[in-house]
Parts: C-alpha cells; sequence; structure tokens
C-alpha cells in the first residue's frame, strides 16, 4: 500500500474516531433519535438524484437501512446520551468485530481460528472489566446500549456480505434512504413533537456542524474512501485500519471533553484493543503475511 494511501486510511479513521465527540455535541442540540435522522435525511437527498443504485435488489438495501441505520446508531446515540463518554462509546462499538466473528460462524460456517477465540474471550473480559467501573459517569443500561448496537452493526455486515461486492459509496447514499422516515416516526413517538420542534427552532451554528460532519464527512467521504480503497487492495489490507478508530476516539475525547479512564478503565480498554488485534491481525500474523502490503 503506498504512502498517500496510508495517509488517507488514518485520515479516515481520524474522522471516524472524532465522530464521536461531534455525536456527543449533536446529542447536546438534539433529541438523539431525531440527530440520526438528520445525518441520514441529510446524507442521502442531496445525492441520490446523481449516484446510481447498486445493483443489489431493494431487500437488501432496506434491510441494511432498518439494522444499521434505525436499529444501530439508534442505540448508540441514546447510549451515549445516557452518559456513555465518546472515548468509550468508540471502544466498546468495537466488539463489532467479535460479534460478526461469532455471526459468520453461526451463520455462513466460517470457523473462527484459535487466535481469533482468544481475541474475542479477551474483548469480553476487558467488557467485564469495564461494566465492573460502573458509577455516576455512566449507566450499565448506557453501556449494553452500545453493545446492543455493535451487534446490530455486525448483523448489518451480515447483510453487506449477501450484497456482494458492490461500490460501498453507492451503497451507503441509498441505503442512507431508508432510515429518515422510521426514524423521524419514532423520535415523534418517542421524544415528542414538542421537543423535537424546540431543538429545531434553536439550531446552533454546533448542533448544523454535527449534522454536515456525520452526514458528509463520516458517512459519505469516510465510506468513499474505505469503499475505494478495498477495491484497490483488499478487505484484509483496509481492516487493520479500523484499528486506530477507538485511538483516535478516546484521545479526541480526552483533548475536547478531558475525559480520563481510571486504572481499571485502562486496563479493561488494553483488553478490548488486544483482543480487536488478535481477531483482525491474528491470522495473518500466524501465517506470517504482513498486514499491510507494499506496493
Amino acid at each position: 500500500m503506498i504512502l498517500t494511501d496510508i495517509l488517507m486510511m488514518v485520515l479516515v479513521a481520524a474522522i471516524w474516531g472524532f465522530n464521536f465527540v461531534v455525536i456527543k455535541i449533536g446529542i447536546a442540540n438534539f433529541p438523539p433519535i431525531l440527530f440520526s435522522a438528520l445525518r441520514f435525511l441529510f446524507a442521502a437527498i442531496p445525492l441520490v438524484f446523481f449516484i446510481p443504485r447498486p445493483a443489489v435488489s431493494w431487500r437488501i438495501v432496506v434491510a441494511i437501512g432498518l439494522v444499521l441505520g434505525v436499529i444501530k446508531f439508534s442505540l448508540l446515540f441514546i447510549g451515549m446520551d445516557e452518559g456513555v463518554s465518546a472515548g468509550l462509546a468508540s471502544l466498546v462499538l468495537q466488539c463489532q468485530a467479535f460479534f460478526t466473528v461469532i455471526l459468520a460462524a453461526l451463520l455462513y460456517r466460517e470457523r473462527p481460528k484459535p487466535v481469533q477465540i482468544i481475541g474475542v474471550i479477551a474483548a469480553f473480559a476487558g467488557i467485564a472489566v469495564i461494566g465492573m467501573t460502573i458509577d455516576a459517569s455512566f449507566s450499565l443500561h448506557g453501556l449494553v446500549l452500545i453493545l446492543a448496537a455493535a451487534l446490530a452493526w455486525a448483523v448489518s455486515n451480515m447483510l453487506m456480505k449477501k450484497a456482494g461486492g458492490v461500490d460501498m459509496l453507492r451503497l451507503m447514499v441509498w441505503v442512507s434512504l431508508v432510515p429518515p422516515l422510521p426514524l423521524l416516526a419514532i423520535s415523534l413517538a418517542t421524544e415528542g413533537f414538542d421537543r423535537d420542534m424546540a431543538a429545531l427552532k434553536s439550531l446552533s451554528l454546533g448542533g448544523a456542524g454535527a449534522v454536515l460532519y456525520i452526514a458528509y464527512l463520516a458517512t459519505i467521504f469516510g465510506f468513499a474512501v474505505w469503499g475505494r480503497m478495498i477495491r484497490k487492495y483488499n478487505v484484509s489490507n483496509v481492516a487493520p485500519f479500523s484499528l486506530l478508530v477507538p485511538v483516535f476516539g478516546m484521545s479526541s475525547s480526552a483533548l475536547v471533553f478531558g475525559e480520563s479512564f481510571s486504572p481499571m478503565r485502562i486496563a479493561g480498554a488494553l483488553l478490548i484493543v488486544c483482543g480487536l488485534v488478535l481477531t483482525v491481525l491474528g491470522p495473518r500474523l500466524l501465517a506470517g503475511r504482513p498486514a499491510i502490503s507494499g506496493t
């Protein structure tokens, strides 16, 4: 992988990591489900007229839109709204990698390597350690919601596998058409018309910037670069860069919000990171192949 492409992937990881700080800013300005609806509304509407639909059935597009857009992001935003910090959320959400390995084994008979099983065990041990540090700073309920969001992300990965090797940008733009109406309906039913209208009427620069960042930088730009790199190289060369997302998420949360981790939480975070490395990179490292190839 050439240097410019490596730098682009690091930039995407930084954008996705800082995205958790932006989510915190967004849900401070909007009810969480309304914020999620606005994210997909702005991601889809301007581009759907210019980007052709990917060669995949509507059933798959709708299924991914509901699981990834409605379920996963609702759970993530509500979990963060209930006190889970940006840094911790960026880390716990990466449990999607472990759930993906487990679901692939159950649904597609893709047997995980022993090193991946060790990685899954280490990661969930880390979650258990973090769970033991529950205090007034965040709730167990919020942590469970983030884990449920990670599971929903893993389910959407299985749906994307059924979609085949489609263009990721085209897929994400058209998938983004699905969530806005269901999310708006859920927001009206649970968050209330008055609360939604009050948030929209008192729109601040921070709230508007959060919507634009998460719609265009995190969604459109991020997935456009990610998809192009996967087509140019392969998944095994690109996937390891996702390990940088919680690094940027935790560091940016510390810089912006002053988030600090107790020694026990640091131990739990290290277990999760070790589990991620073993799950994503372990099979290639044991096979003697470099995780990132040269060109």
